[in-house]
């Protein structure tokens, strides 16, 4: 007997409840094709896509919608689902190759997913503050970080996986 798996990001088959609570996100499709006025991703086949050629080409079009992605809405918003603190001697002493790691990661991310990327990454105090668009991004950087320099790192979820927290220390 084949078990019945439902549809892919729905978590309860009988009430069918959204597993996803990003309040960005619209309930309705977008009219297609769109693209965004920050960043120019294009929103086609319901999905963001970072493609310059197919943005330049579908602009020229009179049909296409001008709107702005839920990513740079958080952006703009600073509403941050993920908040990565990194802290330790270890993280001035190599600051620049540290930075560099999580830039590129955010664009290999973006790549897939145009909607997760990085809302600011500032000192304050001893620490480097990140902040992400997307949950995931911030666990994903976390751990990209830590294989590449070790150190200690711990990752929490809220209750409803809205928010990460994730803190990286290395001293030596």
């Amino acid at each position: 007997m084949q078990k019945d798996v439902g549809k892919f990001g729905i978590s309860d088959k009988r009430g069918r409840v959204k597993t996803s609570s990003d309040p960005y996100i619209p309930e309705a499709a977008l009219p297609e094709p769109a693209i965004c006025g920050g960043c120019n991703a294009l929103y086609r086949n319901r999905r963001w896509q970072i493609d310059a050629a197919a943005a330049e080409k579908a602009s020229a079009d009179s049909d296409v919608s001008h709107v702005t992605c839920p990513a740079c809405r958080k952006i703009a918003e600073r509403y941050a689902e993920g908040v990565i603190t990194l802290s330790g001697n270890y993280l001035w002493n190599h600051e620049k190759e540290i930075r560099n790691i999580l830039r590129n990661e955010e664009n290999r991310a973006m790549a897939k997913n145009p909607l997760q990327r990085i809302i600011r990454m500032e000192r304050e105090g001893d620490s480097l503050i990140i902040e992400t668009t997307e949950e995931k991004l911030a666990e994903h950087l976390g751990r990209t970080l830590n294989r590449a320099h070790q150190g200690e790192l711990s990752v929490t979820w809220s209750d409803q996986h809205s928010l990460c927290r994730v803190s990286w220390e290395r001293d030596q």
